[in-house]
């Protein structure tokens, strides 16, 4: 004891002296004040009452009530407790307080406030360390920033660096996105923070999951890693992929390794396969525009194509492909220099082929149906192609059928334009409209090597069978002489 008004010897509290007004402890190093004691010398501890406070190196606690064995230099501090040191301020109704290891922990519910940022931490069970400056929180965690505000089951918080670690059920939640983890770290300061174990990000109606995200809050970039799925419940489409970067105040997109769009047609379902894919939403119209670059493959039960690249916009429903392209609808194969196709109420509507259009339908293995010209456009009705335009340097051969689909004839047609009329990916009619030369020949009569036109190809073994053929590899014979090429499909 170091000071006291008053030294009494009480009765009825063997052992213990009396200790009144402006009471004064020092033990080890540590002072502690208040307004009166009972100082056991025997069991060299004490119970202090009103205006309580402990001093020792930096930190300050205050409280109403002190139990403290000074053997185990553990207190225990009661009601409208308070601990200060210069980086926090912590509240709660209990605290006990080891000074030996600098050790506090409360058990009835606390509240963290920090004095640099003004973060309000509160939680039912925690834990402070102040020589390693960790808090450590259970049940009923919450985190409130200026900006956001996060609720977690487990939580421990570093005050030097301003990091918080979180384990368990976490969500952080902000004007800007709703993100949900199991694992990870927020750094306060740097708004720099990384989440793990059923990640997921939720902004302007997307979700963002993945094994790990890296986010910058400030600069509003995150950064996917492995099983990345990003959904956008609007446009029912989803992009897959191992590595994503996304752009998150621009609303932009990168996605590679393994790289798929799945987007919703009606019923049915295409799946599109790219080395990279991109998205760029214009915030003007809130559509997006979706790229897609190296290798491009997709599947539809009743559609598929490859290409180079690709294009697709939101805002007018348009497929652009490039590089190469080929399509598949049914039995017809689709070619151009480059290929439009024109999307409406989750269907395709019109097919544009330009330079070098050519259509081909099998017959048999040597026998195909075949339509050509500068530009063609087809018709679609239900996803299946039923009317075809072409325009411009217009050739045709098909083979004709009786009633009994017996052939009858091969018929071979030049015509500038013309229109072909389709069902169920047989020829039905065609309307020759400029300078027309067409003729029948029996089926057997016409030379081999008029059997098909001129930039005849057949890529058969490119079509993808299903969505999992988008990943595949395929070797096919090519026309150099005396090569055999890998490709990948």
């Amino acid at each position: 004891m170091r000071n006291a008004d008053e030294l009494k010897f009480d009765g009825s509290v063997p052992d213990a002296q009396r200790l009144i007004g402006n009471v004064e402890f020092e033990h080890e190093g540590t002072l502690m004040y208040c307004d009166s004691a009972y100082f056991y010398d025997v069991g060299n501890r004490m119970e202090a009452f009103s205006n309580i406070r402990i001093i020792g190196d930096s930190v300050t606690v205050t409280g109403n009530r002190l139990n403290y064995d000074g053997s185990t230099r553990l207190a225990d501090i009661i009601g409208n407790v308070s601990m200060v040191d210069p980086t926090t301020i912590l509240t709660t109704d209990r605290l006990q307080y080891d000074l030996a290891k600098k050790l506090a922990s409360y058990s009835t519910g606390g509240k963290i406030v920090s004095r640099k940022n003004k973060n309000e931490l509160t939680s039912m069970f925690g834990q402070y360390n102040s020589n390693t400056k960790l808090f450590y929180f259970r049940k009923n965690v919450k985190l409130v920033n200026p900006d956001y505000v996060m609720i977690c089951d487990t939580l421990q918080y570093n005050t030097s660096s301003e990091t918080a670690y979180f384990f368990g059920p976490t969500t952080i939640t902000s004007k800007e996105n709703i993100i949900y983890c199991e694992n990870g770290y927020y750094n306060t300061e740097t708004d720099i923070s990384q989440f793990e174990k059923n990640a997921k990000i939720t902004s302007k109606g997307q979700d963002i999951t993945a094994d790990q995200i890296w986010y910058d809050r400030k600069s509003g970039l995150g950064k996917a890693r492995k099983k990345v799925a990003i959904r956008d419940s609007a446009e029912k489409i989803i992009l897959r992929g191992n590595y994503a970067d996304y752009f998150e105040k621009t609303d932009r997109i990168l996605i590679t390794d393994s790289a798929l769009m799945v987007k919703e047609f009606g019923k049915d379902t295409l799946f599109l396969h790219g080395d990279t894919l991109r998205s760029v939403t214009d915030t003007s119209v809130d559509k997006r525009t979706l790229y897609a670059f190296h290798h491009v493959k997709f599947f539809k039960n009743d559609f598929q194509g490859k290409c180079d690249s690709l294009v697709y916009t939101e805002p007018d429903s348009m497929m652009r492909l490039f590089g190469r392209p080929v399509l598949w609808n049914n039995e017809n194969q689709l070619t151009g220099d480059t290929v439009y196709l024109q999307l409406a109420n989750n269907e395709i509507e019109t097919l544009y082929l330009r330079n070098a259009a050519f259509i081909v339908s099998e017959e048999d293995t040597m026998r195909f149906n075949q339509i050509k010209g500068k530009n063609i456009t087809g018709h679609f009705t239900e996803s299946e192609l039923r009317k075809i335009n072409v325009k411009g340097n217009g050739q045709s051969i098909y083979y004709s059928k009786d009633e009994k689909n017996e052939y009858i004839g091969v018929n071979k047609a030049d015509c500038t334009d013309m229109v072909i009329y389709i069902d169920s990916s047989e020829v039905q009619k065609i309307t020759f409209i400029t300078k027309p030369v067409a003729t029948l020949y029996p089926v057997n009569e016409l030379p081999k090597e008029e059997l098909k036109l001129v930039g005849f190809k057949w890529f058969e073994e490119l079509r993808p069978i299903d969505r999992y053929d988008l990943f595949r590899w395929k070797e096919i014979v090519v026309t150099e002489p005396e090569k055999r090429k890998r490709i990948k499909n």
